[in-house]
């Protein structure tokens, strides 16, 4: 049975919410910006109609969000009330508890996504690192472990390109992750090198091995956000997928390979962007989606150029080497342990299976609440 102060914790917390959301002003937001949808030419210009009501939609799933917690807090305090008059039972309550708690903090964790960016799609790209069969197996755990993840919380998938191992796992591999919310708002948390150390299945004499891979995740743009490519800057090969069976295999070069040649606005440095799309049978598909994942690169660019003037650290140009990683998998020790935020789990089998929105949590706890007070 809860307790008179676990009661005060969740109307608390509740009215905090309301604070923090800007739940008044945003009921006058959404009244405004639905009436703009209403207007007689608001279809006149697709794009911008759908930025619109994406906008509206946004608005909405916030005010929902809070009443719906507003609701839970009002029925366990009616619950607890009941319980002295025992009209309800102890687990009656616990249970109106219990849902209150998970809806509270929910929401709490969405509100430390603030940036426009965080309710956005994401790309991710794993890669090898160096030691071959054993790097290769570790980054199609990792895979694995997203997709898992992914699957479990709604999330849609698509592999628009990967590399196979020379005799098991991936050398890289690119997907995107649709459908949902706040997928990159989530998965930022896990940019950075993921270090394994277990007793290799592939190591005769049954050593200890340890194996790296990195992983990159960025936002994924949609038609509502303008990125400018250069088409001078932009060549395109073909080439022939591989992959098992069917007539096309080998035969039609389906598959595509886009280079940009990037030039850094600041500094004048430039750098060629290779993109490789095999995702589907049909040329101009993987031509248009390998142009999609171009515009995606360009945006996280510009997006980490702003973050780096709001003086955020900026890791993604780290070695995949001994310590530069931000998570490790001890298999042998049973333990999962993030060297950012000091969060860890003995329960390493639920986290290969996508169990990872402890870490996730975590990250958003200390990193976001510490952005927060920058901009305050």
């Amino acid at each position: 049975m809860i307790t008179a102060d676990q009661l005060k914790d969740v109307l608390e917390r509740t009215e905090k919410l309301h604070h923090y959301l800007n739940i008044d002003q945003k009921k006058v937001e959404f009244e405004e910006e639905q009436l703009r949808t209403q207007a007689p030419d608001f279809w006149d210009d697709p794009k911008r109609a759908e930025a619109q009501m994406k906008k509206v939609k946004g608005i909405e799933k916030w005010l929902e969000g809070y009443k719906q917690c507003r609701q839970y807090a009002d029925e366990l305090q009616l619950a607890f009330d009941y319980y002295k008059e025992e009209l309800v039972s102890e687990q009656e309550v616990d249970a109106d508890y219990d849902k209150a708690m998970k809806c509270i903090e929910e929401l709490e964790l969405k509100n430390m996504l603030r940036q426009d960016e965080d309710s956005m799609d994401a790309v991710l790209k794993i890669n090898s690192g160096a030691g071959g069969t054993e790097a290769q197996d570790w980054a199609q755990m990792l895979m694995r472990m997203y997709m898992r993840w992914c699957e479990a919380n709604g999330y849609k998938t698509t592999i628009t390109d990967l590399q196979p191992g020379e005799e098991v796992g991936i050398k890289s591999m690119t997907m995107t992750i649709e459908g949902g919310e706040y997928a990159y708002g989530f998965l930022k948390s896990e940019n950075g090198v993921h270090r394994l150390v277990r007793v290799s299945p592939y190591n005769a004499q049954g050593k200890r091995m340890t194996s790296f891979a990195s992983v990159f995740v960025t936002p994924l743009v949609d038609d509502t956000i303008e990125v400018y490519v250069d088409p001078a800057k932009v060549s395109w090969d073909t080439f022939r997928s591989s992959g098992a069976g069917g007539q096309n295999v080998n035969k039609v070069e389906s598959g595509v390979r886009l280079r940009y040649q990037y030039e850094d606005p600041d500094t004048g440095e430039k750098e060629e962007i290779l993109i490789e799309n095999t995702e589907t049978r049909d040329q101009p598909k993987n031509r248009e989606k390998a142009m999609k994942l171009l515009k995606s690169q360009l945006y996280d660019r510009a997006l980490k150029k702003q973050q780096a003037e709001k003086a955020k650290v900026e890791a993604n140009k780290k070695k995949i080497e001994w310590g530069s990683q931000i998570r490790s998998y001890v298999f042998d020790d049973r333990r999962v342990k993030d060297h950012r935020t000091g969060y860890q789990t003995s329960d390493v089998d639920g986290v290969m299976d996508g169990k990872i929105d402890g870490f996730i949590k975590a990250y958003l706890m200390e990193f976001a609440e510490s952005d927060a007070e920058k901009e305050n």
